[in-house]
């Protein structure tokens, strides 16, 4: 059964979010991301989806205190992405608590050194991020288009043992339109054995009972659930059934 994750982006050390990925549309919904973080603990939700987009736009990442911070007060499970572009910064982001790395860019322009960091952490540690605008793989914090598509990039790092995927289609990010289920449905018929995270467009819990009937292992909400399309209750409840 699906999971559903809340999702904490982080600009200038506050909890925002963009439309289509574009930083002039930033929208800041707290001033503290630590006490977001609290309220969806206190609701009994386990795991959080974090990204500085700060670190995305300037290639290191720069909220590794709120990190910190985040699971110290929490305990909660999360993974992070945003700016982790070599193995320094990978280690940064594990070492302040993050339970697992989405790594994007990186496994595009140097794919050998992405395949170091899956054999040396685990597959269990490391997250493909595979952001999609028009069909292909955007990167640099969603920047730059690289010209390969999302099936092919996962594929190069199955025999890596390559285990979890996010996949977000950057047009339906931020728009509460629904998510690409074309997208997810080919997606999952296509690896099978792929833990495969849904992104962009979610808007109602319908959206998240599709995807579970399409097979996807996990779906992540922000947006949704900052304009109150979404409870955390209704997530509690969801997740507690998937245990």
């Amino acid at each position: 059964m699906i999971r559903i994750i809340p999702a904490i982006d982080i600009i200038s050390g506050k909890c925002v979010r963009l439309t289509q990925g574009k930083y002039s549309s930033v929208r800041t919904y707290s001033d503290d991301p630590v006490d977001m973080a609290r309220r969806f603990r206190d609701k009994g939700i386990r795991k959080l989806h974090i990204v500085d987009l700060d670190g995305a736009r300037t290639s290191s990442p720069q909220n590794l205190g709120i990190l910190e911070r985040i699971v110290s007060a929490t305990g909660m499970e999360t993974e992070w992405g945003g700016g982790i572009k070599d193995r320094a910064s990978l280690d940064s982001v594990l070492d302040c608590g993050a339970s697992q790395a989405i790594c994007g860019s990186i496994a595009v322009t140097r794919s050998e050194e992405f395949i170091s960091w899956i054999e040396d952490h685990g597959p269990e540690k490391i997250i493909l991020g595979a952001d999609i605008r028009d069909g292909k793989v955007a990167t640099h914090g969603w920047t730059e288009d690289s010209g390969s598509d999302a099936h092919g990039l996962i594929r190069k790092f199955i025999p890596h043992g390559l285990s979890q995927v996010i996949c977000t289609d950057i047009s339906r990010d931020g728009m509460l339109q629904g998510p690409s289920f074309g997208l997810y449905e080919s997606l999952r018929r296509s690896f099978p054995g792929m833990a495969i995270t849904a992104s962009g467009g979610i808007a109602s819990m319908d959206d998240i009972m599709r995807l579970d009937s399409l097979g996807i292992d996990n779906a992540i909400a922000g947006k949704a659930i900052y304009e109150g399309l979404i409870s955390l209750e209704e997530i509690a409840e969801y997740n507690q059934k998937s245990l």
